[in-house]
């Protein structure tokens, strides 16, 4: 599945859509900002807690983090879970704040 750019997100949340967003940066980093709405799993935690996600293995799945480089593992290890439609969000909370 194709990737998701900052501005593309940020225009279908202000149209009132609820994607789920995983949030894959520590615990601390989503605590000084994130995306309303977006669920915290750090990726180090991800294999842990991925019976929590089950339901979602046919859903729109949109990972980030600060940058885009954890999200992109996250996708990478998700779409291996089986996961069939996984976006990064293109540049992480740095692409998202900057909009």
């Amino acid at each position: 599945m194709a990737d998701i750019t900052a501005p593309d997100l940020k225009q279908r949340l202000q149209a009132g859509e609820t994607p789920t967003i995983i949030d894959v940066r520590e615990l601390w980093e989503a605590e000084e900002s994130h995306i309303p709405g977006s669920k915290n799993i750090p990726l180090g935690n991800l294999p842990a807690q991925l019976d929590e996600l089950e339901d979602l293995k046919d859903q729109e799945v949109i990972v980030q983090c600060r940058s885009g480089a954890r999200s992109a593992t996250a996708k990478a290890f998700l779409t291996q879970q089986g996961f069939t439609n996984v976006r990064n969000l293109e540049g992480g909370m740095l692409a998202y704040q900057a909009q």
